[in-house]
């Protein structure tokens, strides 16, 4: 008699990828919680449930890939991509979950940072006599959840840099002239990314310029918009911008600074705006620091900044950009154009930011090269 087929590290590593691609299916819909993919697997190596965190939240990925595995995940082996929790919260604990379900082996890619998990969710796992393996593919889970992770971890939600810019770094022509640099393919790619985030930053100046409406409208996806935040300190948003004029249909919030008139943060308000007051620094710009830790507070985990160049800036200098999104164009304007990003106040080669490449693909004509902070 042949015996059982036993996983291999190979077979870990492949399985796990799987429960990565679930898990990205999840970002930008569960906030503040973390997008958790999990597979089921048979001794035998056949996928028998899969599950990922569903919009807001809830249910988890465990949850839902033993609903599919049912009674065939016993003496099964789960991969997952986050460590299941052990609290009870809105649900039951994950962990309990996978031991009543006699699941007999979880692969585990990092330990939840969580501080009512945080260990303890693979500890119940052990006690249980289940085998837990940590640290398959924890690199590309982190990548995968930083978001999740800088905000239980630092009280603040990962930051993306978009830009679309010419070959030589501008974004409109010196007269503001900006639509469009990218192609359609690209723009296309953009509005995607709002998709996977959980909130697009503008500040004012880009507000007041193209009146934006910061939505997803890829077809069938229109519903998926994330939350529309404005840096405004002096609270200039036109009552009638179409950002305003949307705030009841789609979640607005314009970050002010703490001397704004109540009177005149209630007018805004009433027409569905949430107004968030912060204290402002030296140069009468919203503190950064506080702008995103405010923004955690209320569950934000992932931001897409999208403008305009003074904004980059104070991020850049304020060292809260983790990831750099950026669209070439195969086109030149030349030194009058407006750069995508303003000085801030580089005085040696020292002081730059510094970023490592992660990915390079082409998106019709355009290039989009991504990028993530240097350690």
């Amino acid at each position: 008699m042949n015996s059982p087929k036993k996983l291999t590290d190979v077979d870990d590593r492949r399985f796990m990828k799987s429960a990565l691609a679930l898990a990205r299916r999840g970002l930008g819909t569960v906030a503040p919680n973390p997008s958790v993919g999990c597979v089921i697997v048979t001794p035998e190596g056949r996928t028998i449930g899969r599950g990922w965190t569903q919009p807001g939240g809830r249910p988890h990925a465990e949850t839902e890939a033993l609903a599919r595995a049912g009674q065939a995940a016993h003496g099964a082996t789960a991969y997952v991509t986050l460590e299941p929790c052990s609290h009870t919260g809105q649900t039951p604990p994950c962990c309990d979950a996978l031991i009543d379900a006699g699941i007999a082996r979880v692969v585990v890619a990092i330990e939840d940072p969580d501080e009512r998990v945080s260990g303890r969710g693979i500890a119940r796992l052990k006690d249980a006599g289940i085998g837990v393996s940590l640290g398959v593919m924890s690199e590309e889970a982190s990548i995968l959840n930083l978001g999740f992770l800088l905000h239980r971890q630092e009280g603040r939600p990962l930051v993306t840099l978009k830009s679309a810019t010419t070959l030589d770094g501008k974004i409109a022509a010196h007269n503001g002239e900006s639509r469009w640099i990218t192609g359609p393919e690209a723009r296309r790619r953009a509005h995607l990314m709002r998709m996977t985030h959980d909130a697009i930053v503008v500040g004012i100046g880009t507000a007041l310029v193209d009146d934006p409406e910061l939505t997803c409208r890829l077809p069938g996806l229109e519903s998926h918009s994330p939350v529309r935040v404005v840096i405004d300190s002096r609270l200039q948003l036109p009552l009638v911008s179409k950002l305003v004029r949307t705030a009841c249909e789609i979640p607005t919030w314009v970050v002010v600074s703490e001397e704004v008139p109540k009177d005149r943060c209630q007018a805004y308000q009433e027409l569905g705006v949430t107004v968030i007051r912060v204290s402002v620094d030296g140069d009468q710009y919203p503190d950064p620091q506080k702008v995103f830790q405010a923004l955690a507070e209320r569950g934000l985990t992932r931001v897409l900044v999208e403008g305009g160049s003074a904004l980059a800036a104070v991020l850049l200098r304020a060292g809260l950009v983790d990831r750099v999104a950026w669209f070439r164009a195969a086109s030149l304007i030349g030194g009058d154009g407006i750069p995508a990003i303003a000085a801030y106040g580089v005085d040696s080669l020292s002081e730059m930011c510094r970023f490592e490449l992660l990915s390079v693909e082409m998106v019709g004509d355009d290039r989009l090269e991504t990028y993530r902070v240097a350690d």
